[in-house]
């Protein structure tokens, strides 16, 4: 029973959530129903049993909630009469005679943009995603984030502050702001996949939870927006990088490079549904910045060994994310399938000049692919110095033992 609530909150947290916005305009209020909605799910439905319609069950008592509260503490106010004439008078015939649960309002999409509006700051976007469409609390935010709770609080209250105060609308943008906004939504889905798939701080090298939601979120997403070919890519791209999780770190928890991963470990499964969504979204001729990753990932995931990858292709392939979305990230990607392609000079004298520029200061890969470049070309003494510096800048205890491994081995030994 715990496994079929866990996966009818999955499914539905968000539905619930982002109707009650759009019927209450209150954020806190619609969160707080929802949330008694599933707690009488957990109540009732181990003796009740699983309604037929669950998702139209909770919606229900979520909905009630909603109005008995706003009854309560604001009777007769305009608010009021307005949300109680659209409640009792458009909704409550509909809800008992649903066919399924394809007849319940879906503002999921307008939730999406709202959460991901640009005018909140993008620390912000990806909290309020968690909480108001993911259903994470805001104790698990904070841990995954790897801030007090408190803070998680403050922020999650100024973000919902801000949609109030400024007047941010809850609906998808018009037609002409579609492709900019998309954007803006899918940055955060993919910001927190990378978050989980490559944490940047703590512990773990890995969140699975997190990268987990993200996959889920842009699956909806697509649902709700099937024409739109980027959100197809950032979903293969999603899937084919997460399809290698399972060798990234050895048995005591430290980074495994890509050219030493075991790829007999990798999700197959998950590979093939990657290369077809993202074949499905090339077939638009829309081609976008993370349909791009995405079929860098695919000449990865499609390698059965490193000797096989084809780093021309995929050079080439960051030839064009460069200039789809230039930065000094992309171009350290770059120096790199170069390196591997022509040769680690030439990848290090790419590397060299990015570090001359300066827009790369304090990023860990930086130094790490300098220390890898200098290794493979057999200039010891300056790759422990590379060495040291990427340690000095290592987030997480994987990245700290796999830096330390390499760093002894071009030190003779001692780290």
């Amino acid at each position: 029973m715990s496994q079929a609530i866990a996966a009818v909150y999955a499914d539905e947290w968000g539905r619930i959530v982002s109707t009650l916005i759009r019927l209450t305009g209150d954020w806190g209020l619609a969160e707080e129903c929802a949330q008694d909605a599933f707690a009488k799910a957990v109540e009732k439905w181990p003796t009740d049993g699983v309604p037929q319609r669950p998702g139209a069950w909770l919606m229900t008592a979520a909905r009630n909630t909603a109005l008995d509260r706003l009854r309560r503490h604001a009777v007769e106010t305009a608010k009021l009469r307005e949300v109680a004439r659209t409640v009792t008078v458009a909704v409550l015939p509909v809800l008992p005679e649903l066919d399924g649960e394809a007849g319940i309002p879906d503002d999921r999409l307008e939730l999406m943009f709202t959460c991901c509006h640009p005018a909140l700051p993008l620390e912000a976007r990806v909290a309020l995603t968690l909480r108001s469409l993911a259903g994470l609390s805001t104790a698990e935010i904070a841990r995954a984030f790897l801030v007090p709770e408190k803070t998680m609080t403050q922020r999650l209250f100024r973000a919902r502050s801000k949609i109030r105060n400024a007047g941010i609308p809850f609906r998808v943008p018009p037609d002409h702001m579609l492709p900019e906004r998309a954007g803006d939504v899918l940055t955060v889905l993919y910001l927190l996949f990378n978050e989980g798939y490559t944490a940047t701080s703590g512990a773990d090298l890995v969140r699975r939870p997190l990268s987990a939601e993200a996959i889920r979120l842009t699956r909806v997403l697509i649902r709700l927006m099937p024409d739109e070919p980027e959100a197809q890519g950032l979903l293969a791209l999603m899937l084919l990088a997460d399809a290698r999780r399972p060798s990234r770190v050895d048995a005591v928890g430290a980074l495994v490079p890509l050219e030493e991963q075991d790829r007999t470990l990798w999700d197959r499964e998950q590979i093939e549904e990657g290369l077809a969504i993202l074949e499905s979204g090339l077939a638009r001729r829309r081609p976008g910045p993370f349909q791009v990753q995405a079929a860098i990932a695919a000449c990865h995931a499609t390698a059965p060994d490193v000797a096989s990858t084809d780093w021309t292709q995929i050079a080439l392939l960051y030839n064009e994310f460069a200039r789809l979305a230039p930065s000094p990230v992309v171009e350290l990607n770059r120096a790199v399938a170069i390196a591997m392609a022509d040769g680690p000079a030439v990848g290090l004298q790419l590397v060299d000049r990015l570090a001359a520029g300066g827009a790369l200061a304090g990023y860990l890969l930086l130094p790490a692919t300098r220390a890898d470049l200098l290794r493979r070309l057999d200039r010891r003494d300056e790759a422990a110095d590379a060495y040291r510096e990427a340690l000095s800048l290592a987030g997480t205890d994987a990245e700290r033992r796999y830096l330390t491994r390499r760093l002894a081995q071009v030190s003779g030994g001692t780290a």
